[in-house]
């Protein structure tokens, strides 16, 4: 993990590379990331940067790593993958949060963009399959149920090259 975050830096900063952080921009070249349509949300949610930045210290890079890895339990990926599609940062996943996910999953180009009706059918649905407690929004408790029940998740919810 040091050698590949190391790597991100021009040469002359490698030395001092456990003391330093990787800008947002050169996380994103890393090949795992390069094709994820939740890049930038992996970045800001893996970061510590006081400046909300999204840039990466040595160990921020570590957990986001970790987490990715074949060896992170199902409860560690699905916590951190429920803080990466919660967009507004409240703890629940709501209608904008849905929509939000949607379009990165569908991509946003004009021929795969869902009609409003399409999108507010899809949403629904989600919501009448998660929601368990009825309240118009996933809390994690729901989201890790949900995914408990989908085996590709684990398999899935890494990054993949």
């Amino acid at each position: 993990a040091y050698k590949r975050f190391s790597e991100l830096l021009p040469k002359e900063e490698r030395e001092s590379a456990r003391s330093v952080r990787i800008p947002k921009s050169h996380i994103l070249t890393l090949p795992e990331l390069r094709a994820n349509p939740f890049q930038h949300r992996i970045c800001h949610v893996f970061s510590t940067s006081e400046t909300r930045d999204d840039s990466m210290s040595f160990e921020d890079f570590l957990d986001m790593l970790s987490v990715f890895s074949d060896s992170a339990t199902s409860d560690i990926k699905s916590h951190y993958a429920f803080r990466i599609f919660d967009f507004d940062e409240d703890g629940t996943l709501g209608r904008k949060d849905l929509e939000q996910l949607v379009n990165c999953l569908t991509g946003q180009g004009e021929e795969s963009q869902l009609s409003s009706a399409e999108m507010e059918q899809l949403i629904q649905n989600i919501l009448e399959e998660s929601d368990i407690d009825k309240d118009g929004t996933i809390n994690l408790s729901e989201f890790q149920h949900v995914v408990s029940r989908s085996p590709d998740f684990a398999r899935c919810g890494g990054l993949q090259k």
